[in-house]
């Protein structure tokens, strides 16, 4: 019998007692054509059952190689199971780099892609944004190629595909040449100073995140990664003075205040190489399961201050039961299921104790707050909006259904979560 499995952080126990863990192509297509219904699972960072199985899980982690680096087409493609650090060093070396990296280099590229996973930055889109091709496993167990270029709407659809498509493994990823970033913490920026400078503290760095726990009159910390490029510097010169009224760490910090910086990436200015800075963790330190719960919410830009403000309005319930939240910006784009579908957005990101019980009520209530501004849901992390909510928020839904009906008619890769959330069907 197959031990126990659970997620990242142990709050999800899967279902399956049929796990499998291919390590070539050919395994995983026997696999999947041999399966009746199965489900992908990779470095398990999601907080809910996306991934979930009654029947058989994919494992693919074990398929994990990196096989082109094209440094003349300015691409590399990589099975669906490589993690972003383990890319990241190899790309460097070869003195290219990513567009923009999650909190957590240890994520599965191909898991981030399904979900839409972010970084941060006004001008930088999702990790999903850097894909221009894919190859996918489908039902009966073929290979389906699709490309930017060739199939500019079924890829569309496909990229943030919720694992309900068909199993990546392969993506082609863009890269380009290498930078370096110096990363900065300012202590207690005062929410007055949202109100009047919101978009300019989102664009003082390549990559921004405001941590705050909802409590006082003031963020606790401000993280500004400035892009240093080889030939010139992108961001404005680190200034030791204050920023917007907040001054800069003497100390390195830790996203959740009080906790040990220990393994969090290098602070105060020091510059070092794109990979090793656009993260706030460090890929030589690898998590254990997490004591936490996650959910997230992405509003379009426009109403960001809104929402800052309806979630500031609980605070006071929100803080005893939360570790850190963080804001971050995300540039649009064109992905079907994509939280940033053809809207600028900023994200609003919750790490929760591991109090699932008083958590719970209280995303209903965020929720409730929030999708007047038209939220969307980070797929990957715990929320309650229902089918129906869920799709008014993504023009191209039924145009997603579509495509699962066409390239998985009989459901193989539906589980129960894909089942409420998308065709709004309790089984």
């Amino acid at each position: 019998m197959t031990p126990i499995q659970r997620n990242w952080a142990g709050n999800i126990t899967y279902s399956s007692q049929n796990w499998l863990q291919p390590h070539s192509l050919e395994e995983l297509q026997e696999q999947v054509q041999q399966a009746q219904k199965v489900r992908v699972v990779g470095t398990r960072h999601s907080f809910n059952h996306i991934a979930d199985s009654p029947y058989t899980n994919i494992d693919v982690t074990g398929m994990d190689r990196i096989s082109n680096l094209d440094l003349v087409h300015h691409t590399v493609t990589i099975e669906a199971g490589v993690r972003y650090g383990e890319l990241a060093i190899l790309l460097d070396k070869a003195e290219v780099a990513l567009h923009n990296l999650a909190s957590l280099p240890h994520i599965s590229v191909g898991g981030a892609i399904s979900t839409a996973t972010h970084g941060s930055g006004v001008n930088n889109g999702n990790l999903s944004t850097a894909v221009i091709a894919m190859e996918l496993v489908t039902a009966d167990g073929s290979l389906l190629t699709l490309s930017q270029a060739s199939d500019a709407e079924r890829f569309a659809g496909a990229v943030v595909g919720l694992g309900a498509v068909g199993i990546i493994s392969k993506l082609t990823l863009k890269i380009e040449p290498t930078y370096n970033i110096a990363q900065t913490v300012y202590l207690n920026l005062p929410h007055a100073v949202l109100e009047t400078d919101f978009d300019a503290v989102m664009a003082s760095g390549y990559s921004v995140s405001l941590f705050t726990d909802w409590r006082g009159e003031s963020v606790n910390q401000v993280w500004v990664k400035r892009r240093i490029d080889a030939e010139k510097e992108v961001d404005a010169v680190v200034d030791d003075g204050a920023f917007f009224g907040a001054m800069p760490a003497t100390n390195a910090s830790h996203p959740i205040t009080g906790v040990s910086p220990e393994y969090c990436t290098e602070q105060l200015g020091v510059v070092g190489a794109w990979y090793e800075r656009l993260p706030h963790f460090q890929l030589r330190f690898t998590p254990s399961n997490g004591d936490e719960l996650q959910s997230e919410y992405i509003v379009p830009r426009e109403h960001a201050l809104d929402a800052f403000h309806a979630i500031k309005s609980m605070g006071a319930d929100i803080a005893p039961h939360l570790l850190t939240s963080e804001i971050r910006a995300i540039a649009a784009d064109n992905l079907w299921l994509s939280s940033s579908y053809q809207r600028d957005s900023v994200a609003f990101h919750f790490t929760w104790k591991q109090e699932w019980d008083a958590v719970k009520p209280l995303l209903a209530r965020i929720e409730a707050h929030l999708m007047p501004l038209n939220a969307r849901p980070h797929w990957g992390k715990l929320f309650t909006m229902s089918h129906a909510y869920l799709k008014t928020q993504y023009p191209k839904w039924d145009d997603f259904i579509a495509l699962l009906d066409d390239l998985d008619p009989h459901g193989k890769f539906r589980n129960p979560f894909i089942n409420r959330a998308i065709f709004g069907v309790d089984a």
